[in-house]
């Protein structure tokens, strides 16, 4: 079912077996990636008999984790509408933007990808308890697709957690423990409750696989603008784990001759003004990021004071040509009402910092009009009521 061969740490070169329970390298305390045969896949895989599969992100299954497909939990996510933008009145020239709407997965947000790979995989390895750190999303998205998989979840999320989030992971029967503090500080609590044993993490980058659920992110954007990608791609940073996913989908399906032109997106990550350890590294050419001291913002997925792929990700800029850009809580505020009463998109304040990024970036002139721009709707303003 799938081309995996095994797991490599990116940084050391240390090979791991997909077929037992791993986490990261701890000789580098580097995420592990999850490699695939490619070049057997090109002779054996065709990218319009994919196409024309069941829709969801395990059509790609090939190129996805499991082995064994019996184990996949899956609620139907992937496949989510590519949208143009449409008229917005402070951004003059909208013709070449467009919106991928990740807010109608199930879970309402794109963690629903990562976390169905994850969880899947999981399942076939046998883990039956998983834990998170989470701003909100990941926690509700691992909670639904473990209830679905018959799996113990358990959510640390801080206290400020938007409610309905918090009401959710506790609908799908996680265990729901609230701090008064950061994600970071939650990840303690997590680190605790693993060095026993009898939970296993799957804090962003600390397994390998919900990279390869968002990977698909990057499938189907090649797809739905023809094999040809977009100039650029904003995305808002927390884990970055999307970022990174998108970027190992690109180099996969370039070793499957999938791809019509030569050149890859310029990368941009958007983070908060009050929450910007890589907007911080990259403008400062550091190729690692600081803690971020006093993380504040009202957009909670982007709160997040450090990531362990933080070497990745601004790799990943600086190989792209890309930037980094930090944008204000009011210009996500205003963005969001934009993107609802212009756009008929109700996006979550991360999905909103796209546009806000994207407003700055043009005024700057360094995105022009006639290139073709990709923003992404992470998940459903709705949740943040």
């Amino acid at each position: 079912m799938s081309f995996l061969t095994h797991l490599e740490c990116p940084t050391c070169k240390q090979s791991f077996s997909s077929e037992i329970v791993q986490s990261f390298c701890h000789d580098c305390q580097s995420p592990i990636l999850a490699y695939y045969d490619v070049s057997s896949a090109r002779e054996k895989l065709d990218r319009n008999e994919i196409a024309s599969r069941p829709r969801g992100m395990w059509r790609w299954h090939e190129l996805l984790p499991l082995h064994d497909f019996t184990h996949v939990s899956s609620l139907g996510e992937g496949d989510t509408p590519l949208l143009p933008l449409g008229k917005i009145k402070s951004l003059p020239d909208t013709r070449n933007v467009w919106i991928k709407d990740e807010s109608i997965n199930p879970t309402a947000s794109f963690k629903a990808r990562g976390l169905s790979a994850a969880v899947s995989k999981a399942n076939e390895i046998g883990l039956r308890r998983l834990a998170i750190p989470t701003a909100g999303n990941a926690g509700s998205a691992l909670a639904a697709y473990s209830s679905r998989a018959g799996i113990k979840s358990a959510t640390v999320m801080p206290s400020d957690t938007p409610r309905a989030i918090i009401n959710e992971c506790r609908l799908y029967g996680a265990e729901v423990t609230l701090v008064d503090g950061l994600i970071s500080d939650c990840a303690k609590i997590v680190s605790s409750m693993t060095a026993s044993g009898e939970w296993f993490s799957v804090s962003t980058f600390r397994e390998p696989y919900r990279l390869e659920g968002k990977k698909t992110l990057g499938f189907e954007i090649a797809e739905q603008f023809d094999w040809q990608l977009p100039d650029y791609i904003i995305y808002p940073t927390g884990g970055g784990t999307g970022l990174v996913g998108m970027w190992k989908a690109f180099t996969e399906l370039q070793v499957l001759g999938w791809l019509e032109g030569e050149n890859f997106p310029k990368m941009v990550s958007v983070q908060s003004d009050g929450c910007a350890p890589v907007v911080k590294a990259f403008e400062s050419g550091w190729d690692h990021c600081e803690f971020w001291e006093g993380a504040e913002t009202f957009a909670g997925g982007i709160r997040v004071p450090i990531s362990l792929a933080d070497r990745m990700i601004l790799e990943i800029l600086n190989e792209s040509g890309g930037t980094a850009v930090a944008v204000s809580d009011t210009d996500m505020q205003e963005a969001q009402q934009e993107l609802g009463r212009q756009a008929g998109i109700f996006s979550s304040p991360e999905g909103a910092a796209t546009l806000a990024a994207l407003k700055k970036l043009r005024s700057k002139r360094i995105i022009q009009p006639d290139e073709k721009v990709l923003l992404f709707v992470t998940a459903s303003g709705v949740k943040y009521l």
